[in-house]
């Protein structure tokens, strides 16, 4: 591991040089892609110098102990010592921890799909629920949301939406929302007061670039229609929405949010490069490891994460076996506990791992 750290350390002094050369911004993509690599070594690097610079202190410490000590200060040295060993295995585990293989992904944005599932206009209403609760989210970390198609039902429920949440980390955060999301809950459509259960859908994808995969012409049918919404909201004259058939996947895709045709066109091609490069991910997935996804990892689309009980107050993950009594807070985008505990169980699953 020092090795490595040493070696981290070189590119990122290496790194810091070419950004004090006077001609560093002469190119501009080049210099975007190396600041982005030195601030993604930097917390490592400072957890390197964090950890000699007590791995020093220790040593002083250790010398000052074999030495001849007055009873008070051998005390005080050995009370250092034990703070600095303790230091030095919280330091040791931090740096594991940045070491890990990074997700390629990690600082894209993200294509989100909702999708009402089991349980009728409930379900559709429970899926606006978490779309309004990613929204939240997005605005606490200063993202932008940008709909690409949206389908709501008479009372305001979501038959389906898909939207982007653009913003530098946003698939770190939010990769662990793929799955089936179930919720307990007297419905506004139910006049007994009996709890229901439904669920609601969601798909998170890596905002991907269209030079990232192979896209061909000739096996994309496009079709055109006139963007529409329930009570006959969103209605336009012209056919500017855009549906987009992948001939050899069966993958469709819709958008209808943008004004003009081509921009509708733009945004549906992003979203299948998205959804074809989760399929070449996942087969290389399965190639490499011979196994499913992890269900931290990613989630799988169909499985039940978390279940939302609002007569309890409590929302549950299933895969951390995590229970918080927050619901409100949470429907109202504060999922920052959530998600902490999704990303500390990654990470020591990972560490188990390489350990095994």
């Amino acid at each position: 591991m020092l090795e490595k750290l040493r070696l981290v350390e070189a590119r990122y002094l290496e790194l810091e040089a070419k950004a004090a050369q006077p001609d560093f911004y002469s190119d501009s993509t080049l210099a975007t892609k190396l600041l982005k690599e030195q601030k993604r070594l930097e917390p490592i690097v400072a957890a390197y110098r964090s950890y000699q610079k007590t791995l020093q202190e220790q040593k002083d410490l250790r010398e000052m102990l074999d030495g001849t000590l007055d009873p008070e200060l051998r005390k005080m040295a050995q009370e250092e010592y034990i703070q600095s060993k303790k230091e030095l295995d919280r330091l040791e585990q931090e740096l594991k921890v940045l070491l890990l293989p990074r997700d390629p992904n990690d600082e894209k944005s993200v294509i989100m799909e909702l999708r009402g599932g089991v349980g009728g206009e409930e379900s559709a209403l429970f899926a606006h629920s978490l779309f309004r609760m990613y929204s939240m989210y997005a605005a606490r970390n200063g993202w932008q949301i940008e709909l690409l198609n949206y389908n709501e039902t008479e009372l305001g429920g979501v038959k389906e939406a898909d939207f982007m949440i653009v913003g530098d980390g946003a698939f770190s955060r939010l990769k662990f929302e793929s799955g089936v999301h179930r919720v307990q809950r007297v419905p506004e459509t139910e006049s007994g007061g009996r709890v229901h259960t439904s669920t609601a859908t969601v798909a998170v994808l890596p905002e991907v670039e269209q030079a990232e995969v192979d896209l061909r012409p000739e096996d994309i049918e496009m079709q055109v229609y006139r963007s529409s919404g329930a009570g006959g909201q969103h209605i336009n004259k012209t056919s500017s929405a855009v549906r987009l058939i992948h001939k050899p996947s069966g993958i469709v895709v819709s958008c209808q949010e943008e004004r003009s045709q081509v921009q509708n066109r733009e945004k549906c091609m992003q979203m299948l490069a998205s959804k074809l490069y989760e399929i070449e991910q996942e087969k290389l997935d399965s190639a490499v490891t011979g196994l499913r996804r992890s269900q931290v990892g990613t989630g799988m689309r169909n499985e039940r994460i978390r279940t939302y009980n609002f007569p309890q107050g409590r929302v549950t993950d299933h895969r951390i076996g995590l229970t918080l009594y927050k619901i409100d807070q949470i429907m109202d985008g504060d999922l920052d506990e959530l998600i902490d505990a999704l990303v500390t169980a990654d990470q020591a699953e990972k560490l188990q791992q390489q350990e095994t």
